[in-house]
């Protein structure tokens, strides 16, 4: 963009610089951590699993992009980091990466970013840096249509039986994806959640697996915001859709993969900080079907996380 002439935020020393320093940051601290953590890789390989350099590179590469330009159109930042997303769970998919690996290095990536921007806006102050008309005058009737990164924590509720021999509770994990809602009145939107959750594993209250409870989801349905203020709103949603369990391996029985129907609903928070761009602060609950076909238990989650989203 900076080659076909586009104007950007930053003069080519300036940009050269702020993406010099964040190249170099993040570059440090994955190499660094990588040398240190000594993590496996899932389809073990190596022991250079943590964190994902790919995702931060990808998210680093985002940031500059959204930075630059993401004055011309919220879309700019919505592809930058739908494209950083999939890297990350790509990675996944190819059984090379954790799920923590991947929510690191995009906090690493974005981190680095940041900082190396306002390294340079300390060095550079007001020099070849330009400023561009943006209306941030908010108004508390707009339409909430929004995408963005989903990011949290799972918080088990309760365990679960394989067989008559074996029960299964879940420690914290994490759960990353992408939501999107597209609004047709200030109230009431129709959208949607892909979400990757990866979870460790303990068997019969002592023993903890090495392998990790992961599931898939795709889920859709209706949205709902009511705004408190211009910036701050409070949502909810009901959500149907779809969960995907892979293969669970333990030391002496294997749990086939298995699909099936999921519901989900949630509270969320949402601070509009620009036109543009927002945070909301999430408490979903998903209910999902068990792993186990032998068993009709329902299982019940908790997500307690963060979202930076893209406002449209």
């Amino acid at each position: 963009m900076k080659l076909g002439g586009v104007e950007g935020r930053s003069s080519w020393g300036r940009m050269l610089a702020s993406d010099a320093f964040s190249a170099l940051l993040m570059g440090s601290v994955v190499y660094s951590l990588k040398q240190s953590t000594h993590v496996m890789r899932p389809d073990g390989s190596n022991d250079h699993s943590f964190p994902l350099g790919h995702t931060a590179t990808a998210f680093m590469t985002a940031t500059m992009l959204t930075k630059e330009y993401g004055h011309k159109s919220p879309w700019i930042g919505i592809g930058a980091y739908s494209v950083a997303t999939a890297t990350g769970l790509m990675r996944m998919a190819n059984n090379k990466h954790w799920l923590s690996d991947v929510l690191t290095g995009a906090g690493i990536g974005i981190l680095s970013t940041e900082l190396g921007y306002c390294l340079a806006d300390l060095i550079f102050k007001e020099k070849g840096i330009r400023s561009f008309t943006d209306n941030e005058a908010f108004d508390r009737w707009d339409k909430p249509s929004f995408f963005g990164l989903y990011i949290g924590m799972n918080i088990p509720l309760s365990g679960y039986d394989i067989d008559e021999q074996h029960e299964f509770s879940t420690s914290s994990g994490s759960t990353a994806g992408v939501e999107g809602a597209w609004f047709f009145s200030p109230y009431i939107g129709l959208g949607g959640r892909f979400t990757v959750s990866n979870t460790a594993i303990i068997v019969n209250g002592t023993e903890a697996e090495a392998n990790t409870f992961d599931a898939v989801s795709l889920s859709g349905g209706c949205y709902f915001s009511y705004p408190l203020s211009s910036r701050f709103l409070v949502g909810s949603k009901l959500l149907g859709g779809f969960v995907h369990y892979p293969k669970l391996q333990f030391h002496d029985i294997t749990v086939p993969q298995r699909n099936g129907f999921s519901f989900g609903s949630g509270l969320s928070l949402t601070f509009r900080a620009t036109g543009h761009y927002g945070m909301k602060l999430f408490l979903d609950y998903n209910l999902m079907p068990s792993h186990s076909r032998r068993h009709a238990e329902w299982m019940n989650t908790l997500v307690a996380g963060s979202s930076f989203q893209i406002l449209f």
